[in-house]
């Protein structure tokens, strides 16, 4: 079975409605579970809390997961990022100048690149654990960036039917997604410099 049909939005839902004995279990770990391997889609996981669980404890449960999830890689990081086996991350070129930026600038670009739901978490979690990032300021950082980005997809994904039949969030929403994929290319090339 291809992957994408395999963690399709429709079969999230029918796992949870299958685990629905294990109550929002399934939906905590799933989003947990993408920290760790970030070809997971996010994205798919929150539709389906929402549309599973409502729109506000839908996107408690996915919260809950994602910050638990890449605290706990950040933690990994921390702990075991200068073991031999791990230390192919610190020789690389582009995370050496991240953690870089993210030393001199502490929480305000790793907050800003969570909080876009193009940017790949993973690597900012595995440089922030890298980074002399305090604790309290990256878990403060994930705890905000992942508020924005999934409340942002739990909005949209909450009531699509909505999205047809009123233009005008539907226009908003596409605004919004427009300048966060613009706020993350321009965040990309910063990078970049």
């Amino acid at each position: 079975m291809e992957l994408s049909k395999w963690f399709s939005t429709e079969r999230i839902m029918e796992w949870i409605n299958h685990y629905e004995s294990f109550g929002p279990l399934p939906g905590f770990f799933l989003p947990l579970l993408e920290a760790f391997l970030p070809f997971l889609p996010l994205f798919a996981f929150v539709l389906a809390n929402v549309n599973a669980f409502g729109l506000w404890f839908g996107f408690f449960i996915s919260w809950g997961g994602a910050v638990t999830g890449s605290f706990l890689v950040f933690l990994l990081m921390r702990r075991f990022g200068r073991e031999k086996v791990l230390s192919i991350f610190q020789r690389n070129k582009q995370v050496k100048q991240m953690m870089d930026w993210v030393n001199r600038h502490g929480f305000a670009p790793v907050f800003l690149l969570l909080c876009f739901p193009f940017t790949p978490s993973a690597i900012v979690n595995i440089v922030a654990g890298l980074s002399k990032i305090s604790i309290v300021q990256y878990l403060f950082a994930v705890m905000a960036g992942k508020t924005v980005m999934i409340f942002t997809i739990s909005y949209v994904g909450y009531d699509v039917a909505a999205l047809i039949h009123q233009p005008g969030r539907t226009a908003v929403i596409i605004g919004v997604m427009i300048l966060l994929w613009f706020g993350g290319k321009q965040m990309e090339k910063r990078l970049g410099k």
